[in-house]
């Protein structure tokens, strides 16, 4: 048979092995009174395990081959670490194992139902986006709801450290920190590394000192983006006055721009363009004051998403690269991006704020917003879909993607409920 020494720990530790051929080499029954604790870093797989062999109760480790040989591959004779294993557990018995004593270390062969194995093969080796399609109907509601919401706040969980490593720098200043997330997100991810860089290059404290005027917020921000450093052939008023400003600025707060060639273009619509996200993050803190306090105090997802309704300057109705003109129309920031910002973005960060603070009530609301939004459209909802589960909102499309990115797509079906229940 094929698989990992991974799926016999499953075996092992959920005791779905034949207890009545659970025998030694000598054929003494053994009876496992304590699986052990699964051990996740160097040394014996299965620590403080329990078995009783004859009328003599053994309470040690228990270490877990596909041969009893590979006892010797892995040098395991060797290292006094696992001079205090009671049990060799093995698929195929091919070898005596010693000790560094020499002594014999009791070898027994793991039996199992065929099915758990067959169930367990088809699960790791399919190639759909959700490998238990074809069972998913058949596992019960408080589960799979249980399971979810595991998932999310794992989901939620992992923008922790990035929002803490941040706000460390910032000195644990909270409206710094969301403004620089902010920038980052509004990237989009093609753009999200520059947009951090640029938000880490210009302090919130600066923009603040010019925050009534949208044209000095432009200067800036185009400025440390390093995107005014050409020249246009068609002569561009606008852009010029915008290096102008910059210069000015840019020698009284003594700014070292970031690199302009890190700006990604192609492959974007247009109307993604990074100039064009610039413009409307500098439009969101010109119009915007305290904006992290208030999309703490929101109190319903229209509240919240009113914050983010904006369009670009007026100079890029007809633009959408310097010294290029285009046919006039107004750059709005589309419901989808909105909705897109809230649920990767602030809800997220309004999480790890509840956590920080010890506020459920910002914690509840942060989820409850999750609940009022549409479900995400993509390859990995769509398979659930397809599977019949229904998503109900962004509650449930963010579960998912959790789900498939830690754990379907890495064939991780043992450490899954779903596919515990399955196997």
């Amino acid at each position: 048979m094929n698989f990992n020494e991974e799926f016999l720990y499953y075996v092992w530790k959920n005791k779905l092995f034949n207890k009545d051929k659970l025998k030694d080499a000598d054929e003494n029954y053994i009876e496992v009174i304590d699986t052990g604790t699964l051990n996740t870093d160097s040394g014996p797989d299965f620590f403080n395990a329990k078995v009783k062999i004859n009328d003599t109760i053994w309470a040690g480790n228990v270490e877990i081959h596909i041969n009893s040989s590979d006892w010797y591959r892995h040098l395991h004779n060797k290292n006094k670490a696992y001079d205090n294993v009671i049990l060799h557990i093995v698929a195929t018995d091919d070898k005596e194992v010693l000790r560094t004593d020499g002594t014999i270390i009791p070898t027994a062969v793991l039996y199992y139902d065929k099915t758990i194995y067959e169930r367990y093969k088809y699960l790791v080796n399919t190639t759909q986006i959700l490998p238990c399609a074809s069972y998913i109907k058949d596992i019960d509601m408080f589960t799979l709801n249980s399971w979810l919401t595991v998932a999310l706040y794992e989901r939620l969980e992992e923008k922790t450290n990035l929002v803490k490593q941040i706000f460390k720098k910032t000195k644990n200043n909270w409206e710094e920190t969301f403004y620089i997330i902010m920038a980052k997100a509004f990237g989009f991810k093609v753009n999200s590394l520059p947009f951090e860089l640029l938000s880490k290059s210009l302090p919130l404290h600066i923009l603040g000192k010019h925050k009534n005027n949208i044209f000095q917020i432009e200067a800036l921000l185009f400025g440390q983006a390093g995107l005014l450093n050409e020249k246009y052939e068609e002569e561009d008023e606008y852009y010029n006055k915008l290096q102008k400003e910059y210069s000015f600025l840019q020698k009284k707060y003594n700014l070292a721009p970031t690199e302009g060639h890190l700006w990604k273009f192609m492959r974007l619509r247009p109307a993604n363009f990074p100039t064009i996200r610039i413009s409307q993050f500098a439009v969101l803190i010109n119009k915007s004051n305290h904006l992290f306090s208030k999309v703490i105090n929101s109190q319903n997802i229209k509240e919240l998403q009113a914050l983010f309704v904006i369009q670009s300057g007026i100079y890029w109705n007809n633009h959408y690269r310097f010294g290029k003109t285009s046919i006039e129309r107004t750059k709005r920031l589309g419901k989808g991006a909105i909705n897109n910002l809230i649920i990767n973005t602030i809800i997220p960060i309004l999480f790890i704020y509840g956590k920080e603070k010890d506020d459920e009530e910002i914690i509840s609301k942060a989820l409850g917003f999750l609940e009022e939004l549409k479900a995400e459209k993509n390859y990995i909802t769509k398979g659930w879909q397809d599977a019949g589960f229904e998503i109900k909102n962004a509650f449930f499309s963010q579960a998912v993607i959790s789900l498939h990115n830690n754990y379907c797509s890495k064939n991780n079906c043992l450490n899954c409920r779903i596919g515990n229940k399955i196997i």
